[in-house]
């Protein structure tokens, strides 16, 4: 393979050494040097990739983009500490690996672009460097990894997410176990217009049915329902939502639940006491004319502040976790680069991972098994040493962008917790289309945002059923192999295995292949009445329509035997 290097600081020097192959992967050190110390240019390292066998590209940030495009519209994805993670595939028609290119660097923001070129059906690879500005530097350097084997294209993700972990300076923080128990999140249930006597009904009838943790999110610390941010930043109680937060979350307890609360990190808005105080330390051009900025964590007095507010909270309260939310928002703006002898950071990402080191340590002094949500984009490697949730993204009522937000961030995510986004659906939705809404997340935690009285009596028992199975399947559903075909299609079928034992979802294709597994639940994604089961040829079939209900028991016979199950009903097969 070989790199050529473009663009860059005037005189700079570029190179690339170390290069080698070894069994199929090519590694490189690229680095720059510049002349004297400068906010280094973006520069880039390019290369032409035989474009055989390639049907499509996979990354972390493409959502549904997933065709192979051509060169003056190319793939792209975008990383930096707070945004994703420098990781891209090109995949075979048969979900093959053909080329997985990966960084080592998941703090600079790093772009990786692939796009076809007509004339010579190549594939150009772009591994473009310094995408914006950050701050001064005088040399820097990183390894680029190309794997080439024909492998499983999940299979090459994972071990790009082992090199990150073990080889370049990523180990995940430890995940306690309530981390991967389901959990009702309120933001589509409730919005801002929080009621804590409401909040503790909807507790218990919670987890009667198998979630174990409440997410109290924004509007607690503000009596404003507009849904802006213009009154975060004091993070008050609004005592007229909730006049006494600590008997709030004792309450919850009460009820068997964690609690956790919602912070959206770096915002302070105008309306809030710490717009002024720190009206000079903030990530923002124009102060004056803006509903609300983000604090800038170079200053020590903004850090200190932060990991304040968050300890306290729990120390007082009695919080069990926080979801802290926009990280993302933390970008310099063109006045921050100049100089300020206050701060004691000149790179921001370099202060952003400080903050949530320090906060994640402080916390974790205070409770070892803290729950810390992180959701879609800031889930990175190095967002896995803070967090010990990662979750989608907001796709209300999105099926769809659920089940691909929750697939991609399990093939990046280790042993992190990877959680749906919050689940909701209409009460006149057809149960089975409700269900859809579990089943396309199930290879996740799920986070259920539904007001459990209000569900119509058929809505509650599949919910009912669908958590129950959940748990009683959690280790094969999280801790198995998972395994997911036809990426370009949204994942036309998707499984997890550990040991004997696998639970498979058709989504697309009707057919589920059960060979050598000793027990199997196939669960029907499809709009069709019926799946096709293989090798499962004298083993005992259940099949369960959405709610649970047995519907048919008998005898597979037949190596290959279609089998009517209703849409999202499923099959048990020993």
């Amino acid at each position: 393979m070989k790199f050529q290097l473009l663009e860059g600081n005037q005189g700079a020097k570029l190179w690339i050494d170390n290069e080698y192959e070894k069994d199929g992967i090519y590694f490189a050190d690229v680095h720059m040097k510049l002349a004297e110390k400068d906010v280094p240019k973006k520069f880039v390292a390019r290369a032409a990739l035989p474009c055989v066998d390639c049907y499509s590209a996979w990354g972390p940030g493409l959502n549904e983009l997933r065709n192979l495009s051509p060169e003056w519209e190319m793939r792209r994805t975008y990383s930096s500490l707070a945004q994703f993670m420098p990781v891209q595939s090109i995949v075979s028609i048969k979900s093959r690996n053909r080329y997985t290119i990966a960084i080592n660097d998941a703090f600079s923001p790093i772009g990786i672009k692939t796009g076809i070129v007509e004339e010579t059906a190549s594939i150009t690879l772009d591994i473009v460097f310094f995408t914006h500005a950050t701050a001064e530097i005088e040399e820097y350097s990183a390894t680029i990894r190309v794997d080439m084997r024909d492998i499983p294209y999940y299979d090459s993700i994972y071990d790009v997410v082992n090199w990150w972990e073990k080889d370049c300076g990523y180990p995940p923080s430890h995940v306690p176990e309530h981390a991967k128990l389901p959990m009702n999140s309120l933001w589509y249930s409730f919005h801002q217009r929080l009621d804590v006597d409401e909040i503790i009904k909807q507790c218990r009838l919670s987890k009667e049915i198998g979630m174990d943790t409440v997410i109290v999110d924004d509007g607690w610390q503000t009596d404003d329902n507009g849904r802006g941010y213009s009154y975060c930043g004091d993070w008050e109680v609004c005592e007229k939502k909730i006049p006494n937060m600590k008997e709030f979350v004792d309450r919850v307890h009460e009820t068997g639940m964690k609690f956790m609360l919602w912070y959206s990190v770096p915002f302070v808005g105008v309306h809030s006491k710490a717009f002024e105080r720190f009206k000079t330390m903030l990530l923002c051009d124009n102060p004056d004319r803006v509903d609300f900025a983000s604090l800038d964590p170079r200053y020590k007095e903004t850090r200190d502040y932060l990991i304040g507010i968050y300890t306290k909270a729990v120390k007082d309260w009695g919080l069990d976790g926080l979801k802290l939310d926009f990280i993302d928002w933390f970008k310099l703006a063109s006045s921050n680069f100049a100089p300020d002898d206050r701060r004691d950071f000149v790179s921001l990402e370099e202060a952003i991972d400080r903050l949530m080191t320090d906060i994640t340590d402080a916390l974790r002094e205070i409770n070892p098994d803290i729950l810390i949500e992180f959701r879609q984009a800031y889930v990175g490697p190095a967002i896995r040493k803070y967090g010990n949730m990662l979750r989608v993204s907001d796709c209300p009522n999105d099926s769809l962008r659920n089940r691909l937000g929750s697939i991609d961030l399990r093939f990046t995510s280790g042993n992190t917790a990877v959680h749906s986004d919050m689940l909701m659906w209409h009460v006149d939705d057809p149960v089975e289309s409700a269900a859809m809404q579990f089943i396309n997340v199930i290879f996740s935690v799920p986070q259920i945002s539904v007001l459990i009285d209000k569900l119509p009596e058929d809505h509650y028992k599949m919910l009912k059923f669908y958590l129950a199975f959940w748990r009683a399947n959690a280790d094969i559903l999280l801790d198995g192999k998972l395994w997911a075909n036809d990426p370009q299609s949204g994942y036309s079928s998707v499984g997890s295995r550990l040991g004997d034992k696998a639970i498979t979802v058709l989504f697309t294709d009707p057919v589920a292949d059960c060979t050598d597994i000793a027990e199997a639940a196939v669960i029907n994604g499809t709009r069709h009445n019926a799946v096709y089961i293989k090798g499962c040829n004298g083993k005992k079939a259940t099949v369960l329509n959405c709610m649970g209900e047995e519907i048919a028991s008998f005898v597979i016979d037949g190596n290959i035997a279609e089998i009517d199950v209703p849409p999202a009903g499923m099959i048990c097969i020993k």
